[in-house]
């Protein structure tokens, strides 16, 4: 893959969010340091973040506050001489009390609306933030799906239901060379609250014997159904079992889900 195709991948931003694995960071350092296009890359995301956060979130200082005062032209009236002899003169003192005190609470109405804006400003990053981190998780498990189902050194595996679920399937993406493991789990039901689905790597001879390879936890946030497990090199078959979270050390058979020979 060419350093033009690996940027677009959308893995740069997942590395500037710090969404990547320990090995998937390291690997983007690597590149960034073989590639002067992938570095200048990283950078120039690190300052659009940085761009977007002074932009939509302006920090409201005491200077700021001074001069958003000032702005709104908050005046002190002077204070008046009161003449007790000239009643006159006691109506317009308190009418400039009054006026003063509307003045101010103007004012303040004015201050807490700006405020209002800040904080909706800084949602709106927020919300902007997310959508964007959402938007590269699910470009990056597509990229994935794509690329494992056109691996041409993939062995394709399908697993047809059983008795638990016959309509259930599944299909498993295996390359004997690196002995790399994909479950493509897009015909298995969404599994009940407190299970998950584990897949078992199967010796048929002399006599049964199950390998767990690994669960498919996160079962609805992936979108695109395809999980990573664990590699196997000898496998004859392959299953699939609900098991209580966190798996079990033996299959359930009473919950095999799906099965497919090699």
């Amino acid at each position: 893959m060419d350093t033009k195709q690996y940027i677009e991948t959308g893995i740069l931003e997942l590395y500037v969010y710090g969404l990547l694995s320990e090995t998937e960071n390291s690997e983007v350092s690597q590149m960034a340091k073989e590639h002067k296009e992938i570095k200048a890359e990283i950078i120039s995301i690190e300052k659009a973040i940085v761009y977007l956060s002074t932009n939509f979130s302006p920090f409201l200082s005491a200077d700021n506050f001074e001069k958003i005062k000032a702005k709104l032209d908050l005046k002190y009236s002077k204070v008046i001489e009161m003449k007790p002899q000239n009643n006159w003169s006691q109506y317009v003192g308190w009418a400039a009390a009054v006026t003063l005190l509307v003045g101010i609470g103007y004012q303040y109405t004015q201050l807490s609306e700006t405020q209002n804006q800040v904080a909706n400003v800084e949602k709106e990053k927020i919300n902007l933030q997310d959508t964007l981190v959402g938007l590269k998780v699910k470009n990056k498990q597509t990229l994935t799906a794509l690329t494992v189902i056109r691996d041409a050194k993939n062995t394709v595996i399908n697993l047809s239901g059983q008795a638990v679920s016959p309509k259930s399937s599944a299909k498993i993406y295996w390359n004997k060379e690196t002995e790399v493991v994909y479950v493509d789990a897009a015909g298995l039901p969404e599994p009940p609250e407190g299970m998950v689905y584990q897949i078992w790597s199967l010796k048929l001879a002399p006599q049964l014997t199950p390998t767990s390879i690994g669960l498919l936890s996160d079962f609805s946030s992936n979108t695109e159904k395809i999980f990573a497990v664990e590699k196997t090199g000898d496998a004859e078959a392959f299953g699939i079992t609900l098991e209580p979270a966190g798996g079990s050390k033996t299959p359930t058979m009473e919950q095999l889900y799906t099965l497919g020979k090699v």
